[in-house]
C-alpha cells in the first residue's frame, strides 16, 4: 500500500508515520532545524549556480486585510493595516494572525504538537510553549535564512487541470511523475513546492463554503510524506495546504500532523505558485534558487514570509 503500490494511505499506514518517519534524535539532541540540516554548504552552492538569468519571483500572497480578502469564509482574522500620515512623512502599523489558510507563512517547529499536551519535535515537552513565547523549536533559530534548491511540482499541468479536484489529492507518486516527466532528480535539501493551483480554485467556485475543521478543500494528501523523507527534502510549500475528504487519520490536519512534530519539517503555507508556473513553464526550467527568510521572532511558531526564487 502507500506510495510503494501507489495506492491511498490507510490508517494503519498512517498511524506508522509516526516512527517511520520520525527524526528525533536524528541530528542530535539540541538540534532546532529539524529537516533544514538537509541543506549542506554543498546544497547552497549548486542552488546559487541555477541562477543564469538573474529573474526574480515572488511566490508571497499580499498581508490578508479586509481590503485583499472580503471573503470570511477564508480570511476571519483580517489583518490590521493602519496609516500614519503627516504633512512630510508616512508610516503605518501591521497587526496580524498569520496562520491559517490566507498569508504566506512558514510554520516553525513549536506550531504543531504530537497529540493533546503531547511532544514537540525531538521529544521536547509542549509545556517549553508559553503565553510569552516558545522556550524551544521557535522560529527564531532560521534567522540565517532558508536557502536551497526549490523545485516546483506543478500538479494541475502534470493532469491537465486548471487545479487539483476535490477527492482527487495529490499523492506522493504524483510527485515522483513529475520529477520524471521535467527531468528533475530530487537532492537531499530540495524545497518542495506543490502547486495545486489555488487561485484557479477559487476563482472556478466563488461560492465554495471552506469549513475547518474538517478541512475540505482539495490539496496534497498524506502519501507525499513518503516522497518527502524518503529524497530528504528540506520543507514543503503548498498553495491549497492539505486535502479534505481524505480518509479518517485522526487528525484534524494530519500532514502537519506528520511534518512538523516527528518530521521537523518546515511547511511553508499559502504560497502563491501562479507566477512561478508561469515562468517555470516559459523557460522550461522546473528548479531554481529559493530563499525564504522569516522574521526572528523570538518564542515564535513561525513567520510571514516573502519566498523568492530565481532563475
Amino acid at each position: 500500500m502507500g506510495m510503494r503500490d501507489r495506492t491511498p494511505t490507510t490508517a494503519e499506514e498512517f498511524e506508522a508515520y509516526r516512527t517511520r518517519l520520525n527524526n528525533w534524535g536524528r541530528w542530535g539532541p539540541d538540534d532546532q532545524l529539524g529537516t533544514l540540516n538537509h541543506i549542506s554548504p554543498e546544497a547552497r552552492q549548486q542552488a546559487a549556480a541555477l541562477v543564469r538569468e538573474g529573474r526574480s519571483v515572488s511566490c508571497a500572497n499580499p498581508i490578508a486585510t479586509s481590503a485583499v480578502v472580503a471573503d470570511e469564509r477564508r480570511n476571519r482574522q483580517p489583518a490590521d493595516h493602519r496609516m500614519n500620515v503627516g504633512p512630510a512623512s508616512c508610516g503605518d502599523y501591521l497587526g496580524l494572525y498569520y496562520h491559517g489558510f490566507v498569508n504566506t507563512h512558514i510554520d516553525a517547529l513549536c506550531h504543531i504538537f504530537t497529540g493533546p499536551e503531547g511532544r514537540l519535535y525531538n521529544d521536547r515537552p509542549s509545556d517549553l510553549v508559553t503565553e510569552t513565547g516558545a522556550l524551544t523549536n521557535s522560529v527564531e533559530h532560521w534567522r540565517d535564512g532558508i536557502v536551497t534548491r526549490g523545485v516546483l511540482y506543478d500538479i494541475p499541468r502534470l493532469r491537465g487541470q486548471a487545479h487539483v479536484q476535490h477527492g482527487e489529492p495529490v499523492e506522493g507518486w504524483d510527485l515522483e511523475d513529475w520529477a520524471k516527466q521535467v527531468g528533475i532528480t530530487p537532492r537531499a535539501g530540495d524545497a518542495v513546492l506543490v502547486r495545486s493551483g489555488a487561485e484557479p480554485f477559487w476563482d472556478a467556485n466563488p461560492g465554495f463554503e471552506m469549513t475547518f475543521p474538517p478541512l475540505n478543500t482539495p490539496g496534497v494528501g498524506v502519501s507525499c510524506l513518503e516522497f518527502l523523507h524518503d529524497t530528504d527534502a528540506s520543507l514543503l510549500g503548498w498553495d491549497l495546504q492539505e486535502a479534505g475528504g481524505q480518509p479518517d487519520y485522526g487528525e484534524r490536519i494530519p500532514v502537519h500532523a506528520i511534518a512538523i512534530p516527528h518530521m521537523g519539517m518546515p511547511l511553508l503555507d499559502n504560497a502563491n505558485f501562479e507566477r512561478l508556473a508561469e515562468v517555470c513553464a516559459e523557460t522550461g526550467r522546473y528548479e531554481f534558487l529559493m530563499v525564504v527568510a522569516p522574521l526572528v521572532v523570538n518564542g515564535g511558531t513561525g513567520s510571514p514570509v516573502n519566498p523568492v526564487a530565481t532563475f
